[in-house]
Formats: C-alpha cells, structure tokens, sequence
C-alpha cells in the first residue's frame, strides 16, 4: 500500500483506524465518509463497511435525510471524501472519474435534468456519440437499451412530453446503453407501473448475472427481496446499522424501527400468523416463498 493510500480514518468508536484498499471482487468501497454540507447538515456514514461486490444488487435503505443520497454521490465522485475512504474500481471516484465513467451506468432520482436531447433515440444516444463510437454502433446499442427497457414505441417521442415512468425508462436506458459493469439507480422504481415494476426487476437480475454490480436505493420495502441480493440500513444521522441478506435484514425489528423502516408487507403478515397460530408458518418475503412456505406448513398439520 502507498503512502497515498494508508488513509487514517476516526470511527464512531472514537480509534484511529488504517483504511485497506478493497479487494479485486469489490467493485464499490465506502468506509466511514463524513461529510458536512454549506447549510450546516452533517452526514458520517460509519458503523460498518459498505462493500459491493461484482454481479450483485445492493439496496441502501433508509429513511429521508439518513444519507442515501450523500452515499451515493460519494460513489459518483460527486461529492469528495472529507473523511474516511471512497473507492469504486479501486479508484477515488473524487479524483479519477475520467478513468472509471465508462464503467458506470448512472440514474439518478430527478431523471428530468438527465433527459435533454429533442428525441428519445438521441437522448439514449447521447454518450455512445460522447465516447466517439460509429454510427452504426450506436444505432445498435441504443436498439438494444431500447429493447431491453421495453420502449422501443418511445424512440422518435420528445422526452419531455412523456410520463413520470416512461421519463424514468428513458433514463435507464441511457444508464444501460454502454454496457456498465456499475449500474447506480437512485429509486429505481419511482413512478413505475406494476408491469414496469416487473420489468425492472428481472432486467437487474439479469444483469447482475452476467456480472453487472447495482447500488440503489429505494423506499420500495416490498420489492426488496425480489430486486437485492444484499442490503444495507442507513440510521437517522448516517449510521450504517446493519448489513444482511433482505430475510436477515427484515428480521431485526428494531434495527429497522430505529432507521424508521417499516419491514415488507408478507413479512408482517407472517409474524402475525406465528403471533396467533404459535407455531404458524415461519416467514417469507415474496409471493413465491408465501406460496411454498404457508404449502410446507399445511402439509405439517
């Protein structure tokens, strides 16, 4: 390790800790930033180590003003570590973004300031004509984010005279179209229809086989264990409480009653059934598990 990089860190322990680089699976690796803002408004992201690995969908989870955001423009290079370490790619996103943004797919809440071309074939177009690739090329990149959003019919459409959810697809698949291997999607699933909903979340896991890492956040409790293989939960003030699977994360109530988090539907339903039956069903967190689950256990009585 350099000298550059045997970074020091204060955690919320109050020690002095040395700052590893992440390892070659770690796509993203954020410990213990802090950062304060001009108005005032402090955010120290310490706790536990937030860590995304290659090929996995990682959901931030928090309540408003708990520092999902902060989190994410750290890893956008957007803000600059005032403290603690961000690397993603093994890079300071603050200082080397020119190195790493063709690696990484970005959509970020507010999709209107991020569609400003007069078509929507041009918006997606946009940064395959920015990295100079051929016509042809483009035209089948952007065929083929079209496609894989599902609004090939939206191609010669303004963006601007289109629907809060098509404005979003629009904006994936200008997030899609050069290939990431850092898909970053601040909630994703703002203004979605159900269909579209489905849509988005089998395109993740999609990518994500194939090798494509996803940081998002979302207040979509009850897709999460559908669209994330990991999540991590954000305190009121910044805190990373908890790191777990969803199931591993919805079983800690009051972790989640102290992030203000309210755990998905199926999975209040089921305690409700364990409360009244005693021995009920144990618990699941989407409709599938609920189907195998409550099948195991009137097969039980």
């Amino acid at each position: 390790m350099s000298n550059d990089d045997a970074l020091l860190t204060e955690h919320a322990d109050g020690h002095t800790h040395s700052l590893r680089e992440p390892t070659a699976e770690e796509v993203v690796l954020v410990r213990c930033v802090q950062h304060s803002y001009d108005d005032g408004t402090k955010v120290s992201l310490c706790g536990l180590d937030f860590v995304a690995q290659r090929g996995q969908r990682v959901a931030i989870l928090g309540p408003n003003g708990s520092g999902k955001t902060t989190m994410l423009y750290h890893i956008l290079g957007l803000l600059k570590a005032q403290k603690g370490m961000v690397r993603v790619f093994g890079a300071d996103p603050s200082k080397d973004w020119a190195t790493i943004r063709r690696r990484i797919g970005v959509m970020l809440q507010n999709v209107e300031e991020q569609l400003l071309a007069p078509t929507v074939y041009d918006d997606v177009a946009f940064s395959p004509r920015q990295y100079g690739l051929a016509e042809v090329d483009v035209t089948a990149r952007v065929n083929s984010a079209l496609a894989a959003v599902g609004i090939e019919n939206l191609r010669d459409r303004v963006p601007h005279n289109l629907s809060g959810g098509e404005k979003r697809k629009v904006a994936l698949a200008g997030a899609i179209v050069m290939e990431p291997e850092l898909l970053v999607l601040d909630e994703p699933f703002e203004g979605l229809d159900p269909a579209s909903r489905e849509m988005l979340v089998a395109l993740l896991e999609k990518l994500a086989r194939g090798g494509v890492t996803v940081v998002m956040t979302t207040h979509d409790i009850d897709s999460v264990a559908e669209l994330a293989d990991f999540a991590y939960v954000l305190a009121p003030g910044g805190t990373i409480a908890m790191r777990g699977t969803p199931t591993e994360v919805f079983e800690n109530a009051d972790v989640l009653a102290a992030g203000n988090i309210r755990p998905p539907v199926l999975a209040v339903l089921f305690a409700g059934l364990r409360d009244m039956l005693g021995d009920g069903p144990v618990t699941a967190l989407t409709v599938e598990e609920a189907v195998t689950e409550l099948a195991r256990w009137k097969q039980s009585e």
